[in-house]
């Protein structure tokens, strides 16, 4: 994976980082919509630095974003298989100093891929050794309910393994929801309960139990861009 990279001058140059265009790149889906979000603010979105200023630690209520780079991919374990495509990646300094890398996933109607009981059919060694280094990396056992949605995982886990490249300090997973029904919050908030945390609309909050880097997860609720 090539790390060259091109500004972007409007919302339509995301488009070209999309791997099905003609598909994702519609109005009212989350791919343009988080694009002409993040493209017409000036730093942050609004919604996402009202979430940062209720952050429960204080150094995240004043990021500074320095880098955003639509649809990054992060290789995960083992060689060969499929990264996970982030819709956005954003590097930002905390006020203490600490670098911050914090992975955007936008969402309209759309689900959080399929359940880990249907991720698991047609199971391969591949499919094995991934499960387990994903539940290694997130701090989890391997007994993890079937309903639980594949996309989160690894989503978690390419900040975690993107943070400890970057040698940040935090790891964060945003969800940045353009649904007014809050559509797969229930997903979002069952996730959190693996790691005995509860999650809210418009919190940010932190999963103890790993320090190097330090993991927190939002959920971000915005109006439908116009």
């Amino acid at each position: 994976m090539k790390r060259i990279y091109i500004p972007t001058e409007k919302s339509e140059d995301w488009r070209t980082f999309l791997a099905e265009p003609e598909k994702q790149w519609r109005k009212g889906y989350s791919a343009r919509e988080l694009a002409e979000c993040w493209e017409s603010a000036d730093g942050f979105p609004t919604a996402v630095q009202a979430m940062f200023k209720g952050a429960p630690e204080p150094a995240l209520r004043d990021l500074t974003l320095l880098l955003a780079i639509p649809e990054f991919k992060v290789d995960l374990p083992p060689t060969g298989g499929r990264p996970s495509q982030n819709d956005l990646f954003v590097l930002a300094r905390a006020s203490d100093g600490q670098l911050a890398v914090i992975m955007v996933e936008g969402k309209v109607a759309e689900a959080f891929g399929p359940k880990l009981s249907d991720w698991w059919k047609e199971a391969s060694p591949g499919k094995q050794e991934r499960y387990s280094i994903l539940c290694r990396t997130l701090g989890l056992a391997e007994k993890i309910p079937p309903e639980t949605r594949y996309q989160l995982l690894h989503r978690t886990a390419s900040a975690i393994l993107a943070a400890r490249e970057f040698n940040a300090a935090y790891a964060i997973v945003v969800v940045h929801s353009f649904s007014t029904e809050h559509a797969w919050l229930a997903d979002y908030l069952g996730f959190l309960k693996l790691f005995g945390v509860k999650g809210a609309v418009g919190k940010l909050v932190e999963i103890p139990e790993h320090k190097m880097p330090r993991l927190f997860a939002g959920w971000v609720a915005d109006k439908p861009q116009d």
